[in-house]
């Protein structure tokens, strides 16, 4: 140990350990609608995590651009006008293609029951809609985010 950091197999796990969990928000695609990210934002923020948001209608290569170069452990998308197995897929596609394995996907909005397992089989966890606890969500983004960090050390 030095200086209250420690290094094991060359990685600084001082990196992680005391740093709060930090997420971008995003609603890549045409949606206009802002308020549920907006309640987001301020339950992850008082949950204690850094939020990133990344505003109304980012591209989704905007998304993974912010997403890498502010090293977040998840991206949290919205969306609410039925784009999502089109818009979610192409961030998961640009994540794949730079090899970026260490950026967990979580995904919510108006999503039918149906949908829900194409989103998972790419990775996309979450998928909640309107009426899901926050708390419910809050968990589920701080789960992703370790495993994120596990990854990030490997």
């Amino acid at each position: 140990m030095s200086g209250g950091m420690y290094l094991a197999d060359g990685k600084n796990l001082s990196l992680f350990r005391d740093k709060p969990i930090k997420v971008l928000l995003a609603k890549p695609g045409i949606d206009g609608h802002d308020r549920g990210v907006l309640v987001l934002a301020k339950a992850f923020r008082d949950a204690g995590m850094e939020v990133l948001y990344a505003g109304l209608l980012p591209t989704p290569e905007e998304v993974v651009d912010t997403a890498i170069n502010e090293d977040v452990d998840v991206i949290a998308l919205s969306l609410l006008n039925g784009a999502h197995l089109t818009v979610f897929k192409k961030i998961s596609d640009l994540l794949k293609k730079r090899s970026i394995e260490d950026i967990a996907v979580v995904g919510g909005g108006t999503i039918p029951d149906g949908d829900k397992p194409k989103l998972e089989k790419l990775g996309i966890t979450g998928n909640y809609g309107p009426g899901t606890p926050i708390s419910t969500i809050v968990q589920h983004i701080t789960e992703r985010a370790t495993e994120a960090r596990s990854r990030k050390m490997q």
